[in-house]
């Protein structure tokens, strides 16, 4: 096991598997990630509503990467647990005209900053927030040839919003490229189902991440090992299936029924008695329903009522 660090001195804001790696390491290896936040440190402190209506929004997400995974093939799992996060005590969430769940109720742009005070936040009074900072996208390089905006997720990873991703949790992800091109970033201090207002709590984002590298293995999509400790409210302790797409009741049926092959698959359920322990145990979430026109899924079953499984062991 190796140990490198990346720093966010170069950054990219689409999918593009002709993108040139910046890091290449092994299987194993851990690496030090420095994340700007989601408007590629346009934003700054005390910045007014104003000065924001006019950043460069082709430049959001600002990702750090890619990342080249010796070995890494088309078909196989990139296993990628997040071992640290670290914010930099400041954040910001906005309303911009058009966009979010409400947008027709909320026209007028907002910018508000928040004071991140170690593992909460007093700044939106008489609320305290939890802090429980996680990368919202992580992900590989698509299988298509051409440039791609970060906006959508998909199959590849990408802006999953999925709150449990933060530290002690693990990523699964299909590879589709030699080198699995791995790119991360769009930090949140904290974030609720749904992201209902475009925002988390923005933010930049030190990052210490370890990846392996599962060959031949078959995975539709991103699989989540949700940690123990994760921000109050959110799944803790689980296996949680996300699933995109542009339909939200179609994208929840993929969820479940991915979860339905899951149990089948590993845990030996027949698929009638798994489609029964989801009824009774699943929880079925809205990770982000504000990336329009794709919303995402999020279904997990906790561990606690399975027998303990690793599903992609380290060899």
């Amino acid at each position: 096991m190796k140990e490198h660090t990346l720093s966010a001195a170069q950054t990219h804001s689409v999918w593009d598997r002709s993108l040139q790696p910046r890091l290449r390491i092994d299987s194993g290896d851990v690496v030090h990630i420095e994340c700007v936040d989601a408007s590629g440190s346009q934003v700054k402190a005390g910045m007014s509503t104003a000065e924001y209506l006019s950043i460069d929004r082709t430049r959001i997400h600002a990702l750090t990467g890619p990342i080249w995974i010796e070995g890494a093939e088309t078909g196989d799992v990139l296993q990628v647990d997040v071992l640290t996060t670290m914010h930099a005590g400041w954040g910001w969430t906005s309303v911009v005209e058009g966009l979010g769940f409400l947008k027709e109720r909320f026209r007028e742009p907002y910018l508000f900053h928040w004071l991140l005070e170690g593992e909460s936040t007093r700044s939106l009074v008489p609320a305290v927030v939890p802090v429980r900072p996680f990368l919202g996208v992580m992900g590989v390089a698509r299988a298509d040839d051409g440039a791609f905006r970060t906006r959508p997720p998909g199959p590849f990873g990408g802006n999953l919003d999925v709150r449990e991703l933060c530290a002690g949790s693990t990523l699964y992800l299909p590879v589709y490229n030699r080198g699995a091109l791995f790119s991360c970033g769009d930090g949140h201090a904290a974030q609720g189902d749904g992201e209902v207002c475009i925002n988390g709590i923005e933010c930049p984002l030190d990052v210490t991440l370890s990846f392996n590298l599962h060959k031949r293995q078959p995975l539709a999509g991103p699989l989540v090992e949700a940690s123990e400790t994760v921000a109050p409210d959110s799944v803790a302790d689980a296996w949680v299936v996300v699933e995109t797409g542009t339909d939200l009741a179609a994208a929840a049926r993929a969820a479940t029924s991915r979860i339905v092959d899951l149990l089948s698959s590993r845990w030996g359920f027949s698929e009638i008695h798994a489609y029964l322990l989801c009824s009774v145990a699943l929880k079925l979430r809205l990770s982000q329903v504000v990336n329009e026109p794709v919303y995402t899924v999020s279904a997990a079953l906790s561990k606690q009522i399975l027998p303990a499984r690793k599903l992609f062991p380290i060899r």
